[in-house]
């Protein structure tokens, strides 16, 4: 006789028993071999939840009871943390998030990979000694309450603005200048965009810091060119705040998301902030990528050094090079460094970061690796060592063939996303063994975790 499949219904309530952390920080427990994903629960917990929606292979629930508590549960110390949804484990003790993101990592090996997992050196998670105030950048979206200017972000799942006064994963100076700039567009009565008529001006307010020089970037995003009262606005932000230094009014008219058009205008100070990681400067425009986590990042870029072990003979390829923060990082322990990156302002910030730091031995071109590094082998040039640092995306397919043809003796992974790194592994793993696997928590309080990983080509 053949089992009837149990159907799960929406608003349905039963006990539930979490085993983990799904890859959203959310717990994951099973009802009638059904994953039920269920945010705010921890493993290990004892809870009854109520069904939100049904999918086809699993549900999602919310709690409505805890009847037996995790040991590593904590009081959230941020005000808006459960509407806000920009972190998810501010509820869970640190030191027990670092031990959830590794097992994040080896989830993704389970679900991806056929590798014997129990056998792989998958080390402790890397984590901040104190894992607040550490993003240097915000971008806070501009609304109005009641006749009232607030900014912050949107509440998960909805289109509801949360205020957000103080973020306590932010740098203290992001804050303060976001809270000082939305003052004085209430003091000068300057129009803020409304998403659903389409009216207004200001959208958000983008706040960079460079946390080892104090310089401070505000990007001014409207929907429109024209900026009403534009001369006595900026006038006031220098008045007000010293430390910013340079101000952009970036103009995106589209019914969009993503938060810059395509247009920026230089408005006031530089164009540019500084930041230093170790004994590089790096600046940064108004649309440059950089690292949100700057301690993190030299923990993560000394990883990848530790697994390189450069002895001053090697050719390092560096693919997905951007502004070529890790093969400069390399640099001193390389023979040479080609770096190529699809993206070609990225590629001449990279070509103006070799020259500034005076490293002669790096080189940086426009291009796929997938078609850079085939042309370099044929002309005799084979690197001993590539290093990757993908988008969420993971690796191209082409990127991994062409590795696998090249089969440099050293490959060094760094990942944002275990799901795509487990995937690309296994594909990797015809010609490759996993040395090692750290995990490094760039981003504390909630789900993301990065890996870096050393492969050494099989004999």
């Amino acid at each position: 006789m053949q089992r009837q499949k149990v159907i799960i219904k929406v608003k349905q309530q039963f006990p539930l028993t979490i085993k983990r952390l799904g890859i959203n920080g959310e717990g994951v427990g099973y009802f009638k071999k059904t994953v039920i994903f269920v945010p705010g629960a921890l493993p290990g917990e004892e809870v009854v939840v109520e069904v939100t929606k049904v999918h086809p292979k699993f549900a999602e629930a919310v709690v409505k009871k805890v009847r037996k508590r995790s040991p590593h549960r904590v009081k959230a110390p941020c005000i808006v943390y459960e509407q806000c949804g920009g972190c998810q484990l501010q509820h869970l003790d640190y030191k027990q998030q670092l031990i959830e993101k590794r097992d994040i990592v080896i989830q993704a090996l389970e679900r991806h990979t056929k590798l014997p997992i129990e056998t792989l050196d998958i080390r402790e998670t890397i984590g901040m000694e104190n894992p607040w105030h550490y993003r240097n950048k915000s971008q806070f979206q501009l609304g109005e309450d009641h006749g009232k200017v607030i900014a912050g972000m949107y509440s998960i799942d909805s289109h509801r603005l949360i205020n957000i006064p103080e973020c306590i994963v932010q740098q203290p100076a992001t804050n303060k200048v976001t809270n000082v700039v939305k003052q004085i567009l209430a003091d000068f009565h300057i129009p803020i965009y409304n998403e659903k008529t389409r009216k207004g001006i200001m959208r958000t307010i983008v706040t960079r810091v460079g946390t080892q020089t104090g310089q401070v970037q505000v990007v001014l995003v409207t929907a429109k060119k024209e900026l009403p009262r534009k001369d006595v606005m900026i006038a006031e932000i220098q008045k007000r705040l010293p430390d910013v230094v340079s101000i952009v009014q970036n103009v995106n008219p589209k019914k969009t998301s993503l938060i810059f058009g395509d247009e920026s205008i230089h408005l006031s100070g530089k164009k540019i902030v500084e930041e230093r990681l170790e004994e590089f400067t790096y600046e940064l425009s108004a649309r440059a990528f950089f690292q949100l986590n700057p301690m993190q990042t030299v923990k993560l870029y000394n990883e990848v050094k530790k697994a390189a072990q450069l002895t001053g003979k090697e050719k390092i390829a560096d693919a997905y090079c951007g502004v070529g923060t890790i093969g400069l990082w390399l640099a001193d322990g390389a023979a040479e460094i080609r770096g190529m990156d699809i993206i070609p302002e990225a590629v001449d910030d990279a070509k103006k970061n070799a020259k500034k730091h005076n490293i002669s031995n790096a080189h940086y071109y426009t291009g796929k690796a997938e078609v850079l590094l085939p042309t370099w082998t044929k002309e005799g040039w084979r690197p001993d060592v590539v290093i990757v640092d993908p988008p969420r995306t993971g690796c191209d397919d082409q990127l991994l063939k062409t590795i696998l043809k090249v089969k440099p003796k050293k490959f060094i992974y760094v990942s944002c996303n275990p799901s795509t790194l487990a995937r690309d592994l296994q594909t990797l793993s015809t010609a490759y063994k996993i040395e090692y696997m750290q995990p490094v928590d760039m981003f504390p309080q909630t789900a993301h975790v990065e890996c870096c990983v050393l492969l050494i080509k099989k004999l």
